[in-house]
């Protein structure tokens, strides 16, 4: 009977709740959420909203106990190094720009759930960000992909969650349609690679993959490449990026955030545990398939962001899912550099999308702000914006710089320099040529858009200014005629997003040291 109860014991895995208190919190929180809903009664609903942002707020004050690294939990009883959750610096990291990032979005939200159910909102969001909180941490493909369905379901019904509008239907169809073939082939890609190891934990598979030969050989490299392309999918890579423009288009403006800078944070986290950690002996495989993908990448997003009309419906909304799509194509050049020179050069994905998160996230707070008076949302609704709104025009023009990399968004230099010396550390000189090119086509959008702002209204040619839908337009005024007002916690959001961008540019160095030398 003792050998017996001994031998139970063993099987029993210890549990460090400090280590994952981060995406606990949140989803605790989110059932709150959801349970609070059926009695709060309709007049106190914000304080679901203010719910949300207390959990996140502490879900991100978790982390400073952690901030050492090293804590692992869910480990094998037969072997303590093998652990399915580890807190290392590159998962607090991640984990604070996903859950910044989610803060955000519920100021962004704020004032954008009066037409959608509120405790199915505010219930999806945090659970989302719960599965993509725990992405990060996870150390074998099953987690892995539980973590990526757990971020990404609640994601199609917030695509889909205003009732009654065709764009929002058709988005978050399309949306789901194609993430479930990606999830697909990644899961087969991912039992190709459990079949050749006999395991799924990550730091096994990169030491089994060293000794698969024959036959068995073949199927790895099989499973290495089809589980990449789930994961090319979330990171919106060309050519799995089609789903972009329409999705952030027809989702709530603040959802469209939430992907632009959540979704891809997912992605990225999940293909660097997967190549660097995992797959790091099939370098030869995914290191030139990453690279051809992110040449593929950056040149269509720039090349279809430069396409975009001033007159067009939801234009500003589809140049930066465009621009998202070409940003992607950046944070995939120091991956795809990994596969020739080791993972230290992984560092500087990490940073550019702690830039790209911040900026990003505040461009989206102003197109939101914007959209209050003008739904249709055109690049010509900009127009003279600094006239009517000083601190939003030039907050925008620091962000849209940020993108570009020109001053004063010194952050956004500092982040595509680190991002060319990876690729030409690698030897991938032709790759930097092409990111070169794309920054030049990158630069012709972003300034275009920032002189709009300054420009005195009626300069713009007549067709760039006509509004394609009158009635629309006048759907933007409230019934007594007046703009509507925009929500105070939009103005939070930019105040928020601009000093980060300030504070990061402020010290770009240490920022790009930190992401260089302390995450691997």
């Amino acid at each position: 009977m003792t050998v017996a109860a001994d031998s139970a014991a063993s099987l029993v895995q210890s549990v460090d709740w400090r280590a994952i208190a981060p995406p606990t919190i949140t989803a605790a929180v989110a059932l709150v959420v959801l349970v609070a809903d059926l009695f709060v009664p309709a007049r106190r609903k914000p304080l679901l909203g203010a719910i949300a942002i207390g959990g996140l707020a502490l879900a991100l004050l978790a982390l400073l106990p952690l901030r050492d690294g090293g804590r692992r939990t869910f480990c094998l009883t037969t072997n303590a190094d093998v652990c399915s959750y580890t807190a290392d610096h590159f998962t607090l990291v991640v984990q604070a720009l996903v859950l910044g990032g989610a803060l955000l979005t519920v100021l962004l939200s704020l004032g954008d759930t009066k037409e959608l159910p509120v405790g199915e909102y505010w219930f999806l969001l945090l659970a989302s960000a719960a599965g993509a909180a725990l992405l990060p941490a996870s150390r074998d493909l099953a987690t892995l992909v539980v973590a990526l369905e757990v971020a990404s379901l609640p994601a199609f019904a917030l695509v889909g969650l205003r009732r009654g509008d065709r764009l929002s239907s058709e988005a978050a169809l399309k949306f789901f349609l194609s993430s479930v073939t990606a999830t697909a082939v990644m899961l087969l890609g991912v039992s190709f690679v459990y079949a050749s190891t006999g395991t799924l934990h990550l730091g096994e598979v990169a030491e089994r993959l060293y000794d698969v030969s024959g036959p068995l050989a073949t199927l790895a490299k099989a499973g290495v490449a089809l589980t990449l392309v789930g994961f090319a999918f979330k990171t919106a890579a060309a050519p799995f990026h089609f789903w972009v423009p329409d999705t952030y288009v027809g989702a709530p403006l603040p959802i469209a955030a939430y992907l632009s800078v959540v979704g891809k944070a997912v992605g990225f986290s999940g293909l660097v545990l997967v190549t660097v950690v995992a797959f790091p002996s099939y370098g030869t495989v995914w290191g030139p398939l990453l690279a051809v993908l992110a040449a593929l990448t950056m040149t269509v997003g720039n090349v279809a962001a430069l396409r975009q009309s001033a007159s067009r419906a939801r234009g500003a909304v589809r140049l930066l899912a465009w621009s998202s799509v070409g940003q992607a194509g950046y944070l995939l050049v120091p991956i795809a550099a990994a596969g020739y020179a080791g993972e230290r050069s992984v560092g500087s994905t990490v940073a550019y999308a702690l830039m790209y998160a911040v900026v990003n996230l505040g461009a989206f707070a102003v197109v939101a702000l914007v959209a209050r008076t003008h739904r249709l949302n055109r690049l010509s609704d900009y127009q003279g914006l600094y006239a009517r709104r000083p601190s939003a025009a030039l907050a925008l023009a620091f962000f849209l710089l940020c993108l570009a990399g020109l001053p004063p968004g010194i952050i956004g230099l500092f982040a595509k320099v680190t991002v060319f010396s990876a690729a030409v550390d690698a030897g991938l000189g032709w790759l930097a040529v092409v990111m070169a090119v794309n920054v030049v086509i990158a630069l012709s959008y972003y300034l275009r858009w920032t002189a709009v702002l300054f420009r005195a209204p009626g300069t713009l040619p007549a067709t760039e200014g006509r509004p394609e839908s009158p009635a629309e337009d006048t759907a933007a005024l409230s019934p007594g005629g007046a703009a509507v007002t925009a929500v105070p916690a939009l103005t939070v959001a930019i105040a928020l997003t601009a000093a980060a961008g300030i504070a990061l540019s402020g010290a770009p160095q240490l920022v790009l040291r930190f992401a260089g030398v302390s995450l691997f």
